[in-house]
């Protein structure tokens, strides 16, 4: 005999799980703050999009498809709960590339 759900089971207060919305650590401009990354993303960009991907558990060709790197970093803004949007990252990205790139690695780095 099958018993349809009538009602959503309800969570208490105390043991609910409740999520914060954060910030990025780091600035999109604050480059110098880990000058080997810095290098990466100034001479290497595409290297270090793809160590990115590694490190965020994709693969490594992601940045190289179309749209690749803004669903990267929109990913990781939904994993980790940061502030933003969609169209904040586009801008990140297609304006500053290098210093979105550095942000990025310098957040992985720091979540670890």
């Amino acid at each position: 005999m099958s018993y349809p759900v009538t009602s959503q089971p309800q969570c208490a207060t105390s043991s609910c799980y409740q999520t914060q919305i954060s910030d990025w650590h780091t600035g999109l401009t604050d480059c110098c703050n880990d000058m080997p990354v810095c290098l990466c993303g100034t001479f290497a960009p595409l290297c270090l999009a793809c160590r990115i991907a590694d490190d965020f558990g994709e693969c490594c060709c992601t940045p190289y498809l179309p749209g690749g790197l803004h669903s990267l970093r929109t990913g990781m803004r939904e994993r980790y709960r940061i502030q933003g949007s969609i169209g904040h990252d586009w801008a990140a990205l297609t304006f500053c590339l290098p210093c979105a790139l550095c942000q990025m690695a310098r957040e992985l780095k720091i979540r670890e």
